[in-house]
Order: C-alpha cells, then structure tokens, then sequence
C-alpha cells in the first residue's frame, strides 16, 4: 500500500458544527476548533455533513461555515453543499465554489428514495455543475438507499471530477467489488470509523471519522502504521480506539451529541445540537467526561 497521502488526506475529520449558548452558528468557534483539528491528526476536514448537523443550516449559515472553516486552515476541507433536492444541491455546490474548499461532499438524496437511475441523475448534476473534486457519501442508514457499486461506477466513467467515496453503508463486499473494478485514481474512504482498517485491507485510503475530533492522534498513528504494513501495531492502537468508537453514536444519543459532549468536556467551545438531535442531558455529560479522564485528553 502506498504511503503517499491521498488528495483529501488519510484522516479526514467530520467536523461539529459549533453553536453558541442561544444555538447560533459560532463562527470564531469553528475556525477554533478547525485550527485545532488540523494540529491533532486531522490532514483533512469534512464541514456540513452528517455530524456538522446540515439538516439544521441555513444556506446562508452553511456557506459563511465552509468558508470560514476553509480559510482558517491549510489542510483540503470537503464542503457538504448537497441535499434530497437537486436543483437545491446544485446551487449551494456552485455557490460553494469560489469559498476555498478542495472537494464537495455530495450525500444520497434522503427520504426520497429514489432509483438508482435517480441517484445517477443526481449526482451527475452535481458532478456536472462544479469543477471542484466530488466525494460520493453513502449512509444508507440515514438516506434509505445504498449507492449501488454499478451507479458509482458509471458516475465515476462519466465525471472526471468524481473522485473518491465516503462509505458509511458497513458493506465490505461491496467495497471490495467497488475497488476492484474502479480506476485505481479513485479514493474508498471509510465512514465508519470501526471498519475503517477492513476497508484499507481492501484498497481504501482512509476514514472520514467521527472520534478524531478528540482522538485524531491516534487515529492517525494507526493509520500510518497500517500503510507501513506494520499491522501488529495497528492493530493494538484499533484496541485502543474501541472505546471512542463506541461511544460515538447509541439509539439514545446519536452523532454527533456524544462528539460534541466529548469536546466540551476538554473545553473546547462547540455548544449542544440543534434540535431535533438534543436535548443533552447530565448522564452524557458524565459519559463525555469519563472519556476525556479515561483517555488524558486536554485541549493543549
């Protein structure tokens, strides 16, 4: 495997979006925690998609997010510009364009379901309306539809800027089947941290990971030992990251709630979840900050 960093880095951070105590968008704060990202593992960010919480932005607020974030740091940060609405998808992506970010993160349209003619449509518009790098991002278990790897294939015949893919559909086979027959410039990420060194065995580059917004040190060490072949060190920092996995998400409180615990818990200013995620509540509270004690997190 190689150990060139791959376009959008190896560690790509979904970043929080943070919000201020009255639950506006806080800038000042997410160039912060950007910042601080950047200088602990992160070789990337992701801003606006499922833990940024961009079902509750405003366009306005998406956008002055991405920019903002995009210029507080050197790292290649992914614009989530994308929605279940194409003709809305397609202007926030061109709206996006001239804002500094190095790539789109283009989601499964969501709720609508639609076909996998449907999904190739859409994410052709997408492709099409910008000149910026496009990230597929599969979530089936937020969208009610799995990208299929023929529809990937073929988006990715058609559109030269349809470079890499954010899966969060758990799916080894079909990754396997994907990275076996995609051009061997495309990027596989991992969307779940857990399965993040499965999906590296079989060709994928990286993970767009939820825990390394308190954790990206680690994550990367792992990482980088693994494209070092050196998987006997690997796979004891895996071990080690467990417990950060877990805590990431639970039917009572989903991402990015626990993320964003885990952050105020080391003081950095991120705020609570917009609703409908919230409300937190003390037992997450006390949950975040076990972990911060249990790892000796600080912010330094």
């Amino acid at each position: 495997m190689s150990t060139e960093s791959p376009r959008f880095g190896r560690v790509s951070t979904a970043m929080v979006t943070p919000f201020d105590e009255n639950g506006a968008l806080d800038l000042d704060g997410a160039a912060t925690l950007a910042r601080y990202l950047a200088a602990h593992g992160s070789e990337g960010l992701v801003v606006a998609g499922t833990t940024g919480e961009s079902p509750t932005l405003t366009d306005p607020e998406r956008l002055a997010l991405i920019e903002v974030v995009s210029g507080a740091v050197t790292i290649p940060v992914v614009a989530g510009t994308t929605t279940n609405d194409t003709a809305h998808s397609i202007e926030l992506t061109r709206q996006a364009a001239g804002l500094g970010a190095a790539g789109i993160l283009a989601v499964t349209p969501y709720y609508n379901r639609p076909s996998q003619a449907g999904l190739a449509a859409h994410f052709s518009a997408v492709a099409e309306s910008t000149s910026l790098p496009v990230m597929l991002y599969d979530i089936p278990v937020r969208t009610g539809r799995k990208i299929a790897v023929e529809t990937t294939l073929a988006l990715v015949g058609r559109h030269t800027n349809v470079v890499a893919i954010k899966d969060a559909s758990g799916d080894l086979e079909a990754a396997k089947a994907l990275i076996e027959q995609a051009p061997s410039s495309f990027e596989l990420y991992s969307g779940d941290d857990g399965l993040t060194l499965g999906f590296m065995s079989l060709g994928g580059v990286g993970v767009v990971s939820v825990a390394s917004n308190w954790i990206g040190d680690t994550i990367a060490d792992c990482l980088a030992a693994f494209s070092r072949n050196d998987l006997d060190r690997a796979a004891s920092l895996d071990l080690d990251l467990a417990r950060s996995y877990d805590f990431e998400t639970s039917e009572r409180w989903p991402n990015p709630m626990p993320a964003k615990a885990v952050l105020r818990a080391m003081g950095l200013s991120v705020g609570s979840c917009r609703l409908p995620m919230g409300p937190d509540d003390a037992e997450l509270d006390a949950a975040a900050a076990e972990l911060v004690e249990e790892l000796g997190l600080t912010r330094d």
